[in-house]
């Protein structure tokens, strides 16, 4: 059973707190964010079915929201997770090429994860950073005007980050 620490109840509260009484559902959105990281960093249908619960609203609810926003996750990610910009200007500035290079060099193919549980493959919608392109999200931090060369040098930074830590 998912339940959130004491810690991370008071969270809870406090991001609840911020919106009148009866209106608590405005609070989905980072109530989802603080769940999906307390909890693996996905949301599984327990982890919704809850959120639910503590916001006293109907499941649909929140798997309408979970499922809508690419920032959600819904089965396990890996430890890096490469969001790639797939809209016009990065699709303009070759994004389809860097995702099938990616999904290549990893095995993996958009919204698969590789074996060693290492990284996950997304696709997602505008990221704002058209100037950029093409570009991806991991993590807090964007990587800009890819190549496969860059693309290689990540997953090198990835990989050696991961021995670190092990």
């Amino acid at each position: 059973m998912v339940q959130f620490s004491n810690e991370q109840m008071a969270e809870f509260n406090r991001l609840v707190s911020h919106y009148p009484e009866g209106k608590q559902k405005s609070a989905l959105l980072p109530v989802l964010h603080l769940a999906q990281n307390s909890f693996g960093g996905w949301l599984s249908s327990e982890t919704l079915d809850y959120v639910a619960e503590l916001l006293q609203i109907q499941p649909i609810e929140v798997y309408e929201v979970a499922t809508f926003y690419s920032m959600y996750n819904l089965k396990p990610v890996g430890k890096y997770m490469f969001e790639v910009c797939q809209t016009g200007p990065c699709m303009i500035n070759g994004s389809d090429d860097i995702i099938a290079y990616i999904g290549e060099k990893l095995n993996i193919k958009p919204g698969e994860t590789t074996a060693d549980g290492l990284f996950t493959l997304k696709t997602v919608e505008c990221l704002g950073a058209c100037g950029y392109a093409p570009m991806m999200q991991m993590g807090k931090t964007y990587r800009e005007h890819l190549t496969k060369e860059k693309v290689d040098a990540i997953i090198d930074e990835c990989r050696k980050t991961a021995a670190l830590n092990n």
